[in-house]
C-alpha cells in the first residue's frame, strides 16, 4: 500500500453551506474547519447578524462585540485558500436570493419565528441544484433528551416542524435531526445540548458529503 498516495488522495472536497451561522451554526462550522484529511474544500456562511451581548459562544471562542457572525468564522479558519477557505455572506439566505445558493450540502439551522416556508423553499432550492439537506426540528433540552437523526419520510408527524415541512411538499430525500422538544415544552437550550446537536449534525454533514 503506498501511504503517501494515500494521504494525498484524503483532501478536502466539495462545498458545505450553512443557512445561519448563530449559537448552533458556529459550532457546526468550527468542527467543520477543524475536520484533518477529508471533509469540505469550502464552507459557505450565510447569516446578517452581528455578534451581540447574548452571543457568549462567540465571546469564548475570542470574538468581539458588533463582528459579523459568518465574518468571525472566517476568520477562525486559517487554513491556505487552496486547502480550506469558509466564504462569508453577510445576508440571510430569503426567498429573495435563493438564486445564490451553491453546495453540495446544505445545512439549515436558523431560528426565530416562522421558519417553516423559507426552510422549505431552501430545501426544495437545494435539491434542485442537486444538493443534499439536513435541517433542524426541535432544538431544546436540558441534556437528557435522545437527538435523533432520521430521513424525513421516516419521522414521526407528531413533531409539528416535520409535519409542516411534509405539508410544503418535503416528504422524502431531505434529514431532520431533533431532541423532539420545542418552546412550548417550556424548557431551555442547553450549551451541552448544543454540543452535542452540533456534533452529531456535523458527522451527518460529512457522510452526506462522501456519499455524494
Amino acid at each position: 500500500m503506498n501511504i503517501k498516495a494515500s494521504e494525498d488522495s484524503k483532501i478536502p472536497k466539495g462545498q458545505v453551506t450553512l443557512i445561519g451561522v448563530g449559537r448552533l451554526g458556529i459550532r457546526i462550522g468550527i468542527n467543520l474547519i477543524q475536520v484533518h484529511r477529508g471533509g469540505p474544500k469550502i464552507i459557505t456562511g450565510y447569516d446578517n447578524q452581528r455578534i451581540t451581548e447574548t452571543d457568549v459562544i462567540f465571546k469564548l471562542f475570542g470574538a468581539q462585540f458588533g463582528d459579523y457572525k459568518v465574518d468571525f468564522l472566517k476568520s477562525i479558519c486559517t487554513h491556505p485558500d487552496d486547502l480550506r477557505k469558509v466564504i462569508p455572506i453577510r445576508e440571510d439566505l430569503t426567498l429573495d436570493n435563493l438564486d445564490t445558493l451553491e453546495g453540495d450540502v446544505v445545512s439549515i439551522q436558523i431560528a426565530g419565528g416562522d421558519t417553516i416556508g423559507l426552510t422549505a423553499a431552501i430545501i426544495k432550492k437545494a435539491h434542485w441544484i442537486g444538493a443534499k439537506t439536513i435541517s433542524t426540528a426541535g432544538v431544546f433540552g436540558i441534556g437528557e433528551e435522545e437527538i435523533k437523526i432520521m430521513d424525513i419520510s421516516q419521522a414521526d408527524e407528531s413533531n409539528p416542524v416535520v409535519r409542516l415541512l411534509k405539508e410544503q411538499g418535503i416528504k422524502e430525500n431531505h434529514e431532520i435531526i431533533t431532541t423532539g422538544r420545542f418552546i412550548e415544552d417550556q424548557i431551555p437550550i442547553t450549551p451541552y445540548v448544543l454540543d452535542e446537536y452540533a456534533n452529531k449534525m456535523t458527522r451527518e454533514i460529512l457522510k452526506l458529503l462522501i456519499n455524494g
